[in-house]
């Protein structure tokens, strides 16, 4: 057996990567991260070591550099083609080359070559890109290091070549992680979260404006390095105008100022109020093998799919009545429930939630594409906006393909996307939402899935922004050339982003203005920002609406920025007109990717060492750098979990015996076939279903309408007898009304924690009751029994009866919470 040394892969072969080290420097919402990786060839030959890894979809690779012995060699960016061929040329005649490339298929992926590293030798390579960070839904800032490289799956007859992943199980990454951050904003930092260990948040000032963070010692590469940052008062609107680059020429984009325009739309009260009552919603639900797996390390007994089904669950409870939905889901193949888009009630929800029931992760790869085609071939429905949410946990070689046609059909629908789990690639989650005019969300960590996607489709619901334009307001003299893609969505909360090019100078008072104007619910309304158009010596960023911080922006962050998003814009549209083979627009990226030294699909950067006279010994010896990847843990635990009740309820549970068999009973109704032993089965599938938490099982007896029945499902669900329940009802209420206001206490008195995720079903509950007091426009009015008024008693029908104030309410609110053990108010129940 040969002698084996160094840094090893599973099959025993030397593996030259030692160790990564990653610092993060975020200002405000721009990051800019240097990551070195340390290279050490323990071989007795030259080696060639091939590293491939993801970094943020929108990320702007703007330096590669590597330091060899006491020498560095700083890499240009080149067209692709003409850098392999130097890198190929440069090992021919034994010299060191470096080179980095952005794959063509997907703006996240990233390949690294470090070529002829001779025997003993060591290497430090230097890596530098700048990235905004996303909001979150709860205003959190997000900044995610990718150190999960799964697989990707290409869909047959797919174009461009596959991409070559090296992979191993996270326990086996041959190298370690040292990650830490340095952060600054012009207000204080609340607190920062992450999926992974930190040490403590340390502050450097007592303003807490300043902190560092550090990610504890020994990470496993099981997950992402997830930091998501908190601000007080997030919602600031700012302008940063930075200064050009001295050495490059006036006119052009690195030589003139550039100005970052960052804006946070308020809607009225009114508007975030009102909730749309028409639309198209389309889910389409990722169904490969991978969603087997766990949905995270706290929720240990439930999968991906599993969440994915109570997802699915609480969206089509939460949706409004007089609406349209069709559901999709797809693996290597994809099926939907209807044949197309059906009108939402009471029957057309009852199928689809029989269908949802038996979803299992059983369809193979990750083809995305062709369901996306097959959802915009289908006509849309008058009045009624699309809207399509797209859950996905894969990776895809195609991204820039299936971009694009999202984008060509951008102007019929608004796309909301999530990423779920490690790993999921963030160039096709924030892409698909960006090209969509819709919002992205991931679900990593211990991340709930539902309070997320709930969050997406009250943005959804929000009356559409239409008739957006942008106002600049500038001296005589100075104009803007505008650099990113128009906005084509807008949603409360979430940030809008400008890039400008400044043009010109003028001797009046340095100060310009922009504008967002738009009209929702047929209301005109606009977004003002006045900012200082003199640039700081570094960069002067305005907080409010006028200047009252500044903070300094290192070197040309807001120029990279604002230059990735051109390429983005212009390497898009090359792919619209690639078929009529023209070569302008490629031309045009290779030009500013050059010019402004950022990474992109047609340019590398690539390094050679020519100084030290050195000629490395061929053939050299291929070894590709093995990332981590998350492990395909898939749950075949036959045995179905028992319903665990909360505290509030657990004694209701325990001293009823009969709670089995009303909840056996109960699970029949929802669609469970469940046999006698207790066990779970539905039609054609092999695991057997865990069973719902409670306030689920409460959340799967609601109808369409929002009313809930009173029935031995409901009892059994509140942990009653049907005798329990029924008792108590006031004489003069019908059974609907009655059951909805005990159903709505238990939600309210004992599942709080989940406010986020049944509050939209609630309020169609509580809309639902308002409908039956308003019938024949008479006000405070209840459903009552016909007993209640001799004339309709004779008709056999249930009538609107008036009364004075709202005793009638009071009643059934305070025998609900004798019944239930709460003490809910009414006007917290919105009644």
């Amino acid at each position: 057996m040969s002698d084996c040394y160094g840094l090893l892969t599973p099959d025993r072969k030397a593996v030259p990567l030692k160790s990564i080290e990653v610092e993060l420097e975020v200002r405000d919402h721009v990051a800019t991260v240097v990551s070195t990786l340390n290279y050490q060839n323990k071989e007795d030959k030259a080696v060639e070591a091939v590293f491939v890894f993801t970094l943020p979809g929108d990320a702007a690779v703007c330096h590669f550099s590597a330091v060899v012995g006491q020498k560095e060699i700083v890499a240009e960016v080149k067209e692709k083609q003409e850098a392999r061929e130097e890198y190929d040329d440069a090992l021919s005649s034994g010299q060191q080359a470096f080179l980095l490339e952005e794959s063509e298929q997907s703006p996240d992926i990233f390949s690294m070559k470090v070529g002829g590293l001779a025997p003993g030798e060591s290497a430090s390579i230097r890596l530098e890109y700048v990235t905004e960070l996303a909001v979150q839904g709860d205003d959190g800032l997000r900044f995610c290091l990718p150190a999960v490289l799964n697989p990707r799956y290409q869909p047959q007859g797919s174009e461009g070549a596959s991409v070559q992943v090296f992979s191993v199980p996270a326990s086996l990454v041959p190298y370690t992680l040292c990650f830490c951050g340095r952060l600054f904003s012009p207000r204080p930092i609340s607190k920062v979260e992450s999926s992974c260990s930190l040490d403590p948040l340390q502050y450097l000032n007592t303003d807490q404006t300043q902190a560092t963070v550090k990610l504890a010692a020994g990470h496993k590469f099981d997950r992402d390095v997830e930091v998501v940052i908190y601000y007080k008062d997030a919602h600031q609107p700012t302008a940063v105008v930075e200064a050009g680059q001295t050495s490059a020429k006036t006119g052009t984009l690195m030589g003139d100022p550039v100005v970052m325009v960052s804006l946070y739309p308020e809607f009225s009260q009114s508007v975030m109020s009102s909730v749309a009552s028409c639309g198209e919603f389309v889910f389409l639900m990722d169904r490969s093998g991978s969603m087997k797996r766990k949905i995270n390390n706290k929720e240990r007994n439930k999968t991906r799919i599993n969440s994915a089904r109570d997802t699915l669950l609480l969206l089509l409870k939460s949706l409004p009545m007089g609406c349209f939905f069709n559901i999709y889901s797809f693996g290597s193949k994809y099926q939907h429930i209807f044949p197309q888009s059906v009108e939402y009630n009471q029957k057309t929800m009852k199928q689809a939630l029989k269908k949802i029931e038996r979803m299992e992760a059983d369809l193979g790869g990750t083809e995305i594409l062709k369901p996306l085609k097959h959802i915009y071939s289908q006509r849309c429905i008058p009045n009624q906006p699309r809207q399509l949410f797209v859950f996905t946990d894969g990776q895809v070689t195609n991204t820039r393909e299936i971009l694009s046609v999202v984008k060509k059909n951008s102007g019929s629908h608004r796309c909301f996307s999530f990423g779920i789990g490690e790993g999921a690639s963030s160039a096709l989650i924030n892409g698909l939402a960006k090209e969509g005019g819709g919002h992205a969300q991931f679900i990593t960590g211990t991340d709930r899935m539902q309070p997320k996607v709930i969050q997406s489709l009250r943005f959804a619901l929000q009356p559409t922004v239409k008739d957006i334009s942008v106002i600049w307001d500038l001296p005589k003299g100075v104009s803007v050339t505008v650099l990113s893609p128009p906005i084509t969505s807008i949603f409360q909360g979430q940030r809008s982003l400008i890039y400008g090019q400044l043009s010109g100078q003028s001797s009046e008072a340095a100060e310009g203005s922009v504008t967002l104007k738009y009209i929702q619910a047929g209301r005109p309304s606009q977004n003002q920002l006045h900012f200082s158009l003199k640039p700081a010596e570094d960069t002067g960023l305005d907080a409010g609406f006028h200047q009252t911080a500044e903070m300094p922006c290192t070197g040309l962050t807001v120029h990279r920025l604002a230059a990735c998003a051109l390429i983005r814009s212009l390497e898009m549209e090359n792919r619209e007109l690639r078929e009529r083979q023209d070569g302008e627009m490629k031309e045009k990226v290779v030009q500013l990717s050059v010019h402004s030294g950022v990474s992109s699909s047609f340019t590398a950067f690539i390094a050679v060492n020519k100084a030290d006279g050195k000629v490395i010994q061929r053939p050299l010896i291929y070894r590709p750098i093995p990332g981590a990847m998350y492990l395909r843990q898939y749950n075949f635990d036959l045995d179905v979990p028992s319903v665990t009740p909360n505290a509030a309820t657990a004694s209701v549970y325990s001293s009823r015996s009969s709670f089995r068999g009303r909840l056996i009973s109960a699970l029949r109704r929802i669609g469970f076939n469940v046999g006698q032993s207790g066990s779970a089965h539905g039609q054609g599938m092999k695991p057997k279903q865990p069973l719902r938490e409670p306030w689920l099982q409460l959340v799967s007896l609601q109808d369409a309408s929002g009313c809930w029945a009173l029935d031995p499902a409901l009892a059994a669900a509140l942990g009653k007898t049907s005798e329990e329940v029924e008792s108590p009802k006031p004489d003069s209420v019908s059974q609907e009304v009655w059951a909805t206001i005990l159903a709505l206490i238990w939600l309210r008195g004992f599942k709080m924690d989940a406010k986020e995720e049944w509050e939209l079903l609630a309020t169609k509950a509580v809309s639902w009751l308002r409908a039956q007091n308003g019938k024949k426009n008479c006000s405070n009015v209840l459903l009552f029994k016909p007993a209640v008024c001799l004339s309709s008693a004779l008709l056999g029908l249930y009538v609107c009866f008036c009364f004075v104030s709202a005793p009638c309410v009071t009643e059934c609110v305070d025998a609900g919470n004798t019944l239930l053990g709460c003490s809910v108010q009414k006007d917290a129940l919105g009644l």
